[in-house]
């Protein structure tokens, strides 16, 4: 049953037309081969017995019996056809958004532990097997098992000696497959991490290219994408060429069955013991009996492969969500209370303590690297804290549903991803039900309306694949029209002018000023100018909040914010010369 699920991604009553369908269009297909032993039986009889004329009535009802039941066969592979592979795309496809949502739900820190190639892989890759394996495996191995044994106890009926020689060496062919499990699941295994290996490779030389062709990497010296494809192709030779003996031995054991039944038939044939219409009725109907259990004991093997890619499915789909369930309170003031966080055994935040008020603008400085991205992450609860506990309105943020959660929270962070679709519907995922004028008013705020009417459809332009045809600081700027279209009371924002020429950099200052209103605004930022009027300033330093006030304040304190602001009113006087 655990094959069962783990083949179907954990969904294994899909199946149940399938194999359905399948077992009746075997069944039906045996029948033209037991009406043919009876039309041989007639004619035999006719030829065997003196005196006997042929019944040709009876001859033409066998005649008509095999027409129909051809025409039954028909009638019965077309919808065991449409339900095995309708059952298998659907089957997957509800599957692939299952898992995407099931993965929109894990937390940051387990899927920052995944290599983006293994999910792809696994979305795509493993999803195509689960296809295959539903729509050619599992329907004709469980038919094909289920026929033998309807035929064995028909056969029997007829003459239990020849159908016990007749599957004699079916068990020696079902022991070698299952002695040789292990071996077929660690092969697989090996081919599986192979395959995944040489897509995350792929996958880091493609978002890495511009980095390989600046630095003449291409050809043969990036070796490490060439290592994984010939460590595939070496992996997917090892497969084929030590599960294939073991296959074909297994098929060479139940064709052998033919070869017993023969020996056993003539033995019996010569002892007085069988008939010969037995005998004829042994032969006919046991080569099509052989058929299945081969395309059975083909596909086995293969099975087996795709049931691990199905198993890694399933796996993943247990992995535990983010728990809540508790509503966010009405108020919108932040509090992190003794909040220690780390990314698996590097600690970044410690016993870090601060207050950030309804309607206030807070400002996280610091060196790079001292935890104020992490701040921002944990209060979109992205991850939960290690210790401590991060709250709004005064309730815990890790009790609350996260997607209620995150729909109080907008967020601009430095590395800004755009989809694949057009300018307005990229500014529409803060609201989607906006309308056209709702979406131009956030352009406007956030200084990007001009730029976007000289593209030449305007808002109906399309970008490419993560903003790929915008610039940076166009790209910044179309994620604040779209925080800012969200509406959302706590507004998070990192270097949300990092991209920004001067000019542009003074009109997002005024629509951030404006979010201000009524509303906790947390921004990061590394030019101290742009939140010199924060109503407090953060400072963190390798993972502590050391100072914290106003800009005024901490100047005179003359500690690390008045060196960083030292230092960076030092180097905007820099030039380079010849």
């Amino acid at each position: 049953m655990n094959m069962l699920r783990n083949i179907t991604a954990g969904n294994p009553r899909a199946l149940i037309r399938p194999v359905l369908y399948t077992t009746l269009a075997n069944l039906i297909g045996i029948v033209p081969f037991v009406l043919l032993v009876e039309a041989i039986r007639l004619i035999f009889q006719t030829f065997t017995n003196p005196g006997t004329t042929l019944d040709t009535t009876r001859l033409w009802w066998v005649c008509g019996g095999i027409a129909v039941s051809l025409v039954l066969l028909y009638i019965s592979e077309v919808p065991a056809y449409r339900a095995q592979y309708r059952i298998a795309y659907s089957a997957a496809a509800d599957g692939r958004a299952r898992l995407a949502e099931h993965l929109r739900k894990l937390s940051l820190g387990f899927l920052n532990k995944r290599d983006p190639g293994d999910l792809a892989n696994m979305m795509m890759g493993d999803f195509t097997l689960l296809e295959h394996g539903i729509s050619h495996l599992v329907p004709q191995m469980l038919g094909a098992i289920v026929m033998p044994l309807l035929a064995l106890v028909g056969l029997s009926v007829l003459d239990w000696r020849m159908a016990l020689s007749l599957f004699a060496a079916l068990p020696v062919a079902i022991l070698l497959l299952l002695l040789t499990t292990r071996l077929q699941r660690r092969l697989g295994a090996q081919h599986m991490r192979a395959k995944i290996d040489a897509a995350n490779r792929f996958q880091e030389y493609l978002n890495g290219i511009h980095v390989i062709k600046a630095y003449n990497l291409s050809g043969e010296r990036f070796a490490r994408l060439e290592f994984s494809f010939k460590e595939l192709m070496r992996q997917s030779i090892r497969l084929e060429g030590l599960l294939g003996p073991i296959v074909l031995t297994a098929i060479a054991c139940i064709r052998a069955g033919l070869t017993f039944m023969v020996i056993v038939g003539v033995h019996l044939l010569l002892g007085g013991s069988l008939d010969l219409m037995t005998f004829v009725a042994f032969l006919i109907i046991g080569t099509r009996i052989f058929e299945p259990l081969t395309i059975a004991l083909v596909g086995y093997a293969e099975f087996r492969y795709h049931e691990q890619a199905g198993e890694r499915i399933v796996q993943l789909l247990q992995e535990p969500v983010m728990q809540g369930d508790r509503q966010p309170a009405a108020g919108h003031d932040i509090e992190f209370r003794e909040v220690t966080f780390g990314y698996l055994e590097q600690p970044v935040l410690q016993n870090v303590s601060l207050s950030m008020p309804t309607g206030s603008f807070t400002a996280l400085v610091g060196p790079s690297g001292s935890g104020k991205s992490t701040m921002l992450r944990l209060i979109a609860r992205f991850y939960d804290p290690n210790q401590g506990t991060v709250t709004m309105g005064g309730e815990a943020i890790h009790a609350m549903d996260p997607e209620a959660l995150l729909q109080k929270v907008s967020m601009v962070f430095q590395d800004v991803y755009l989809f694949q679709d057009t300018i307005a519907n990229n500014i529409r995922f803060g609201k989607a039900d906006a309308t056209r004028e709702e979406i131009e008013s956030a352009a406007r705020l956030a200084c990007c309306h001009d730029f976007i009417m000289k593209l030449p459809d305007g808002y109906d332009t399309l970008v490419g694949e993560g903003g790929s045809t915008l610039s940076g600081g166009e790209k910044q700027r179309i994620s604040i029209a779209r925080a800012i279209l969200k509406d959302a009371p706590v507004v998070l924002l990192d270097e949300a002018t990092a991209s920004l020429d001067p000019e542009n950099e003074a009109e997002i200052q005024k629509a951030i000023d404006q979010l201000v209103q009524g509303r906790t605004v947390i921004v990061i930022a590394h030019r101290l100018k742009t939140v010199r009027h924060a109503d407090q300033i953060a400072v963190l330093d390798q993972g502590q909040i050391v100072e914290t006030g106003r800009h005024e304040e901490l100047l005179s304190l003359n500690g690390l914010y008045a060196r960083l602001w030292g230092r960076q009113h030092e180097t905007g006087e820099w030039s380079i010369s010849s």
